[in-house]
């Protein structure tokens, strides 16, 4: 992250399950989103890693499924909300229809 300057990078198809958040050795802080289930499969997760001083500024944090995880941040002039969102090459109706879903879940939840 600090190589190429980077604050906040998000990562899709993390391959994790469960929610939450884990400290990392470098001071980063991960937070990832993955499918909540019981055996479920280890597609479709994302995550954001914040530096520390993106970390100061966190106000809070929700996953919205496997696909989203929504962070608000505070700032100096504004705050801001970040939706980040997986996306999948190989797709079928059944995926469209739950990434759909998951995308309004996100929109009301702003």
């Amino acid at each position: 992250m600090r190589r190429y300057n980077l604050e906040v990078p998000g990562v899709s198809e993390t391959h994790w399950t469960q929610v939450g958040q884990q400290q990392i050795a470098s001071e980063e802080l991960l937070l990832y989103s993955g499918h909540d289930e019981e055996n479920a499969p280890h597609t479709q997760g994302v995550a954001l890693m914040l530096s520390k001083q993106t970390q100061n500024a966190l106000i809070g944090w929700e996953s919205l499924g496997p696909r989203i995880i929504k962070a608000s941040f505070k700032t100096k002039e504004e705050g801001i909300t970040m939706n980040v969102n997986c996306m999948t090459r190989q797709i079928n109706s059944l995926g469209i229809a739950a990434k759909q879903n998951d995308q309004r879940k996100a929109r009301k939840a702003r």
